[in-house]
């Protein structure tokens, strides 16, 4: 263990010289036009819930991702919540969740109150194993009045959420046929894939709906805030509405036609994001050579290996996964406890959903893959100015 454990390190240091550490994780950098922006906004008065900023965030989004429709929020968990309100998930329902992902998504699901329902994924992407949710839902399912109910429950599965890990863009096509055959609601969970895209076209636009983040350890960040993409102009429409307190729109009059959020991004933050969407496409091909380093240099160690995208598949590589061959717990801590010792910010998978005290009895599938997963994965330092060091 000791031998692979100091290789590994050995490795991240070829990669990560001296002069770069302390690395963290993945750190915000800010090299355009943030001062500007924001100078400007402070300077125009417009720093709260609109203003000219926000306008040009959201269509800046909708032509990346080519979607109809944008809609920026205060948080992703925040822009998952209005997916799944806009889906249709009611108190009692199931929502097909992985149980690989942050904990937002499980939440976004349970504030809905519905149930998070978990299922695995599979090692190529670490997303959704379309063929082992199919097999899943055909033992436990059925198809009744055009809706997806759980047999052994009774309760609807209303929806599947779709998430794609470290920026990979999942088996989105194999899923997009499991929704369509059990009638699911798909909605992507896309808060690490700003810049991904599978065949060219750009996750979170597979689905009914999908949500952005732009958190600050993000490869864009807005310090706080999320997105909801659609394809659906009236489901756009619906989401700025609801985000916006439901306010019918009037010069002075503050009426409200139903139960609304306040979950507006605030003109200062969107300004930020402008800035940072200015240099996305050279943030992006910085991370690339980053994680193309670290694939030269772990290429020769047995024992482990790089996620790398799959074919047809653009990544951001938000985030570089190493991933031991087998499963090892010992080696896995072990290897994250002397990187993060010798300054290297690293990380391990989040922990499962299904063995987090709130969310340990909902209902689950056999959950093989995603179990050996959390034993192999480690996540290195990815600061796109890793890149430069």
């Amino acid at each position: 263990m000791g031998g692979l454990v100091e290789q590994i390190v050995e490795a991240v240091r070829s990669v990560v010289p001296p002069c770069a550490a302390p690395a963290p994780l993945h750190a915000p950098e800010f090299r355009g036009a943030e001062k500007a922006y924001l100078a400007d906004c402070i300077d125009s008065g417009w720093v709260s819930s609109v203003g000219a900023y926000v306008d040009r965030f959201e269509r800046e989004l909708a032509a990346l991702t080519g979607a109809a429709r944008a809609v920026a929020v205060v948080n992703g968990t925040a822009a998952l919540d209005v997916c799944l309100r806009l889906a249709g998930v009611q108190p009692g329902d199931e929502v097909l969740v992985p149980t690989l992902t942050f904990v937002a998504t499980a939440n976004a699901v349970a504030y809905r109150g519905a149930t998070p329902h978990f299922v695995d994924s599979e090692g190529l992407t670490l997303g959704v194993d379309p063929y082992r949710l199919d097999a899943y839902l055909d033992r436990i399912a059925r198809v009744t009045d055009g809706a997806c109910v759980n047999r052994r429950t009774g309760a609807p599965i209303r929806a599947l959420v779709a998430m794609h890990v470290f920026g990979h863009p999942c088996d989105i096509d194999g899923l997009v046929e499991v929704a369509n055959r059990w009638r699911l609601v798909l909605v992507e969970d896309a808060a690490e894939a700003l810049g991904s895209r599978w065949r060219g076209r750009h996750a979170g636009t597979f689905g009914r709906l999908g949500a952005l983040s732009f958190n600050g350890n993000k490869i864009v960040t807005t310090g706080g805030g999320g997105a909801v993409v659609t394809d659906d102009p009236e489901l756009g429409r619906r989401a700025k509405h609801l985000t916006t307190t439901a306010k019918v729109p009037h010069a002075w009059a503050f009426d409200h036609d139903e139960i609304g959020w306040n979950y507006r991004l605030p003109n200062l933050n969107a300004a930020l994001g402008c800035a940072q969407l200015d240099q996305l496409d050279g943030m992006i091909a910085r991370k690339a050579r980053l994680a193309g380093s670290y694939a030269a240099a772990f290429a020769g160690l047995e024992g482990v290996s790089m996620l790398t995208p799959r074919e047809g598949a653009e990544v951001n590589h938000w985030l570089n996964a190493l991933i031991l061959d087998k499963p090892d717990m010992a080696v896995r801590d072990a290897a994250l406890e002397t990187l993060n010792a010798a300054g290297f910010g690293a990380r391990p998978l989040w922990t499962l959903m299904h063995r987090l005290p709130m969310y340990a009895g909902c209902p689950r599938d056999e959950l093989p893959v995603a179990a050996a997963l959390a034993a192999r994965v480690i996540n290195l330092p990815s600061s796109a100015a890793l890149a430069d060091a």
